[in-house]
């Protein structure tokens, strides 16, 4: 089994996304079942972000369902970065947004992540 873990800023990002999507924990809660099973990169739905000077394997999921987003599936626009850590087992969630809010993913906050 996984063990799933949040930093404190992925924390802050979840809080501000419930107030507009209310479905998203349970939803977060699908992305843990399929990340139990299938925790590495899989192009189109996640994929690996390389050039970030770490070795840890970190991963953005672009398709996320949010029940809240009706009629958008898993094309919700929702993205979520994790950190996968094969040797224990562990996925770190780093990053919550909604690629309407934001391009891509916060680089800075990952490579901190891991100093």
């Amino acid at each position: 089994m996984i063990l799933f873990e949040e930093i404190e800023p992925f924390k802050k990002d979840l809080k501000t996304l419930l107030k507009k999507y209310k479905t998203l924990n349970d939803d977060i809660k699908v992305v843990k079942k399929v990340l139990e099973i299938l925790p590495d990169a899989r192009p189109p739905f996640s994929f690996r972000i390389d050039n970030l000077g770490i070795e840890s394997c970190v991963i953005k999921v672009k398709k996320i369902a949010c029940k809240s987003l009706k009629g958008k599936g898993v094309n919700s626009g929702l993205r979520l970065v994790y950190a996968y850590f094969k040797d224990d087992n562990r996925i770190v969630f780093i990053e919550i947004y909604h690629k309407n809010d934001k391009e891509n993913e916060d680089r800075e906050r990952i490579v901190n992540c891991f100093e």
